[in-house]
């Protein structure tokens, strides 16, 4: 047989292998490639270093270990065996953890909205309220994506992650309140997005378990794969091959636990890289700790230079989410989120009940979810007088209500896009500070517009037939308007009237849904392969490249995107 014949049976079998996977995978939690960064030799060498476990570094990493040696480093530990994550019920008690051992960090916008990012294996998934839904086909194009990799590539993550939910009374009354209202057609349980109202996926499985990014790992070459936890990684290294040449990424710096530093260097191999997938605050602000940034900021802290790059950080966006809470005469079910109306003027209408309101199963407490100020949505005070009495205050008027007042639920907007944007800058050079970060919500007068239609269908909804049983009826709409905005949501200042205009109340009351994004932007900062640009053997793969935030709910895309990008990384280093 001839030697050309062999290459396309080893290319036919390397490509069942990428999609099948081996039969040696083991099982979450018990991965046998799982260890303590402590555990870390000072040194070590590998084909590809991941600097970032969470939604696109674990699919990311359980990818490329079927044809090569790969180190996953994660700064954050395990999400399995901690109910705050796990179950959900706890949902916000990992967000309302300031503990030193949080999966989340909270950090504050320059804009005054608190907000949170993931410090655990998994990411963001560990943390959010699970909903899954794919990006629209216009999307996919414009990203230029290959359209049949990316629906095998969500297929795959869908295989272990993602279930169908089983709808209560309340989220059926918000799905059948959009149909009334025009947020048509209906277009039943789908992953897919598309206008009108849909039942979207969820990660939570029907004993209301999460399944995160972590779980992909199943899918990884035990023999091919090392995860690090608690591993901190401090730079990436450079060096210079040649007068002209440009700077070539070698290895990282990470420190455990302990303190202790430890160095992983890349094997030779052209083909071997290092991949970023930290996230839209640890991606960019890695880069900018390594010297890849704009020259004048890296300087103001004496960061060496390694190449002059001004739009890292920049184009920095969190997609804005107001609500309007809903008491109801009777009980409501716990759900997050599960439905959602996609509307043609750019509105995402979502809805959650029950649980904001709940004891928490690991504590006698009220665990108030994602409307709490337990983690950080607080509007009672300016930003710049921010602190931890103004929560402590709101917590103890919430707790002292009686629970009939506090049975309900939120409608939801979140606008596509956003238009808005801002940037990303460091404030000190240790990788475990938060760095400054600017939204800019509502900055362009498309965005807010957008918040005001959102509203006013959330108006009709609650005002429509089928959500009548939910809804007391002395309760007016503006009425409603005006409570919430009297609640402690973030922490911007407040315009106190009996009737306010749905711009301001759009401004006074924004929340973060933790959709953030931006700093390292495909075409800016990478290149349509996820390459940094000016930069050899170096890649940021996750939602710091995207431009705009893919359909209503970004963690089924991020996901998918690891998946995929592993594929055609591995595809390349075969050659086929």
């Amino acid at each position: 047989m001839s030697l050309g014949w062999w290459r396309l049976v080893y290319a036919a079998f390397a490509g069942f292998l990428l999609f099948h996977g081996f039969s040696t995978s083991e099982n979450a939690p018990n991965y046998s490639f799982m260890h303590n960064a402590t555990s870390a030799p000072f040194l070590s060498y590998y084909d590809y270093i991941v600097v970032g476990g969470g939604t696109a570094g674990c699919p990311l990493a359980a990818t490329l270990s079927h044809r090569a040696n790969v180190l996953l480093l994660e700064r954050g530990g395990s999400p399995y065996g901690d109910p705050n994550i796990t179950k959900l019920v706890n949902f916000g008690a990992s967000l309302s953890d300031l503990s030193p051992w949080s999966p989340s960090q909270r950090f504050i916008s320059t804009d005054g909205v608190i907000n949170s990012r993931a410090c655990v294996l998994g990411g963001g998934s560990c943390l959010n309220a699970g909903f899954y839904t794919r990006a629209s086909p216009e999307y996919i194009r414009q990203a230029g994506w290959d359209g049949r990799l990316v629906n095998q590539s969500y297929e795959w993550v869908e295989k272990l992650v993602a279930f169908e939910p089983h709808l209560g009374h309340w989220q059926s009354a918000v799905r059948n309140g959009l149909l009334e209202v025009g947020v048509v057609p209906f277009n039943g349980f789908t992953f897919d997005h598309i206008n009108g109202t849909k039942v979207g996926g969820t990660i939570f499985d029907e004993q209301g378990n999460r399944h995160t990014a972590a779980d992909l790992l199943e899918y990884a070459n035990p023999r091919g794969l090392t995860v690090l936890l608690y591993a901190t990684v401090q730079k990436i290294l450079f060096r210079f091959r040649g007068r002209r040449s440009r700077p070539e990424a070698y290895g990282v710096i990470f420190r455990d636990g302990s303190g202790i530093e430890h160095r992983a260097y890349l094997k030779y191999g052209f083909k071997n890289e290092i991949i970023i997938s930290a996230g839209a605050l640890g991606s960019p602000q890695l880069l900018m700790l390594s010297g890849v940034g704009p020259v004048a900021h890296l300087r103001s802290h004496n960061i060496p230079v390694v190449l002059d790059q001004p739009l890292v950080g920049q184009g920095m966006c969190d997609n804005p989410m107001n609500a309007v809470f809903v008491p109801s005469p009777i009980p409501v079910e716990v759900s997050l989120i599960e439905v959602v109306g996609i509307t043609h003027f750019g509105s995402y209408i979502e809805a959650a009940s029950g649980e904001t309101f709940s004891a928490s199963v690991t504590t006698t407490s009220r665990n108030y979810g994602m409307f709490s100020p337990k983690i950080g949505q607080l509007s009672t005070v300016p930003p710049k007088q921010r602190t931890p009495e103004a929560i402590a205050r709101a917590v103890e008027y919430l707790d002292n209500l009686d629970q009939a007042a506090l049975q309900g639920g939120f409608i939801l907007e979140k606008i596509m896009g956003p238009i808005s944007t801002g940037h990303l800058e460091l404030q000190t050079r240790n990788p475990d500070d938060n760095p400054s970060v600017t939204f800019n919500y509502f900055q362009h007068p498309l965005d807010l517009q957008r918040c005001v239609q959102g509203i006013q269908t959330i108006g009709k909804i609650v005002e429509s037939e089928s959500f009548s049983k939910f809804r007391y009826d002395y309760m007016s709409w503006p009425g409603l308007v005006n409570m919430t905005e009297h609640s402690p949501i973030n922490l911007l200042p407040r315009h106190y009237n009996s009737s306010i205009p749905l711009e301001t109340f759009c401004r006074d009351t924004v929340m973060t849904i933790w959709h953030y994004h931006g700093g390292c932007q495909v075409s800016r900062v990478v290149d349509p392969d996820y390459k940094v640009l000016g930069v050899e053997a170096l890649r940021v793969i996750d939602g710091s490249t995207f431009n705009y935030s893919p359909g209503t709910n970004p963690q089924a895309t991020v996901m998918m995107l690891g998946r995929y990008m592993g594929v055609k990384i591995l595809r390349e280093r075969l050659g086929n």
